[in-house]
């Protein structure tokens, strides 16, 4: 069994908001007519309901106060769509200005393929007429030589027969495959 001690000490400990979304953020409000829970904009037309039905049955004092709820509760979700509001244009002018930078890269890069079409001599592919040189004639190219390009080994001429090995008898004769077996 847990302790409380060890349950309070993960709890945040503060009652403003841990960031994130606020106006989709569910609220628990304790209002004088007990809890309401909701979002800030549903909060907000509950507490002008209760503002309403306070206003019908002559109850000034709850009318007002549910009014003071309603309002504080139209704060928060203002203040919350407002820095939305900022972050959204923020994010849309950055958006324009990677935009106008890629436009600009795209254009230096037409212009430069541009001037390279316009001028032969500065053209990494060699203009009609003109010789292209040969990669293969023994300099070093820095590229590494595949198995398909190496010279094949020359084939090797078969050995000659060895000499049979004099037998164990010392007299000189060789000892046939036959008697080994």
């Amino acid at each position: 069994m847990r302790s409380s001690k060890s349950r309070s000490r993960n709890k945040n400990r503060n009652n403003r908001p841990s960031g994130g979304n606020i106006i989709n953020r569910v609220f628990d409000s304790s209002g004088p007519d007990g809890k309401v829970r909701g979002t800030p904009q549903q909060i907000i037309e509950k507490y002008n309901q209760l503002h309403r039905d306070a206003v019908l049955a002559g109850d000034r004092v709850d009318a007002e106060n549910f009014a003071q709820h309603a309002e504080h509760y139209t704060r928060l979700l203002a203040e919350a769509q407002r820095e939305v509001e900022t972050r959204r244009e923020e994010q849309e002018e950055q958006n324009r200005q990677r935009q106008v930078e890629r436009d600009r890269e795209r254009q230096e890069r037409l212009k430069a393929q541009e001037a390279a079409s316009n001028d032969p001599g500065s053209s990494d592919q060699p203009a009609v007429g003109e010789d292209v040189m040969d990669m293969n004639d023994g300099d070093d190219t820095g590229l590494v030589d595949t198995p398909e390009e190496k010279p094949k080994p020359r084939a090797r001429k078969p050995r000659s027969p060895r000499k049979p090995k004099p037998s164990p008898d010392g007299d000189g004769s060789a000892a046939s495959p036959e008697a080994a077996e």
